[in-house]
């Protein structure tokens, strides 16, 4: 016996595709003992190119969500404890070992770091960057190596946990998507159990590229945040994930009261002034590429808007489309 504990890890995808490939070439050359861990990938159809082997098993779920996927896969899963990673990540050759480590009777779930890979384009890595900026708040601390802390909200693209505490939650949720990771943390949360995340865990995960792909995540994961925070509450009450939409209110509301009166026209520019200076300077802290410099200030504030507007659009809804 090599003393350590038995994994499964579960990657959830709609077909096995480039990314799907290169995370399960990762995972097949951890550090971990080989004999300690399966591999188990879900994607909608057979594939025709990939088939089940003693090291990769190969589950045909047709479409569904990624929490069904992962729910399938949690079942029939050997290991005590279960790593989920996201098709387009692929972790650190030490992820299981270091994470494992963590998991004792305080702590039943530990996720750490998604990093934009190094492999990234120009307009993946400004994505990152934007994510990891200080102009998004605590969750920037998702994106980047650097802090080790007590989580209420681990994301789902690299969640490692015990087995007996995803039965006892009853599994992911099914019903929506993104933010099943933040429902699943809501409900270990309610039972009195500790997560942590620690910098030393790391995936790297594949960017959404600037402007319209990123902007449409952000629109996503706004919109189940706003619907969150009204439906669940929990750790989706937050006053930071209420700050971009502030910032849309005081840009329609500065807008209109601009037009009356030259005075608060003045106020409001110099605000916004004074916000875009902010960015800037955040924006310097992080890189010093000119090419990146005006893309990264552009995106961070369109993330901020986009999310914002979301995010109220969420806090109205009665239900989400899945």
């Amino acid at each position: 016996m090599n003393g350590q504990p038995s994994v499964s890890i579960i990657i959830p995808c709609k077909t096995i595709d480039n990314y799907t490939r290169e995370c399960i070439y990762r995972c097949k050359r951890l550090d971990y003992p080989t004999s300690s861990y399966e591999i188990i990938v879900l994607p909608d159809e057979e594939s025709l190119n990939f088939n089940s082997s003693d090291e990769v098993k190969i589950i045909s779920t047709g479409p569904l969500l990624p929490g069904a996927k992962r729910n399938i896969a949690s079942r029939v899963a050997r290991g005590e404890i279960l790593a989920y990673v996201d098709s387009d990540a692929y972790p650190r050759k030490d992820w299981l070992s270091n994470a494992v480590k963590y998991l004792n009777d305080e702590v039943v779930a530990v996720g750490g770091p998604g990093i934009t890979p190094p492999e990234d384009s120009l307009m993946q890595k400004a994505s990152g960057l934007v994510l990891s900026s200080l102009m998004v708040g605590g969750l920037s601390r998702r994106y980047k190596s650097k802090s080790n802390f007590y989580s209420d909200d681990i994301h789902s693209c690299n969640f490692v946990t015990k087995r007996t505490i995803i039965k006892e939650v009853g599994g992911w949720n099914e019903k929506y998507w993104p933010g099943e990771d933040t429902l699943l943390c809501l409900e270990i949360e309610r039972r009195g159990k500790n997560m942590f995340e620690a910098s030393d865990v790391v995936v790297y995960h594949h960017r959404k590229p600037l402007l319209i792909p990123h902007l449409r995540q952000m629109f996503r994961f706004g919109l189940h945040r706003g619907f969150f925070a009204k439906k669940f509450k929990g750790n989706s009450i937050k006053l930071t994930y209420f700050f971009p939409s502030l910032l849309v209110a005081f840009v329609f509301l500065g807008s209109l009261v601009s037009l009356a009166n030259s005075f608060a026209a003045f106020l409001f520019l110099s605000t916004l002034a004074m916000y875009a200076f902010l960015n800037l300077l955040v924006t310097f802290m992080q890189t010093r590429d000119l090419k990146l410099v005006p893309i990264v200030l552009t995106g961070i504030v369109l993330t901020h808007l986009i999310y914002g507007l979301a995010f109220l659009i969420g806090l109205l809804k009665s239900e989400l489309q899945t």
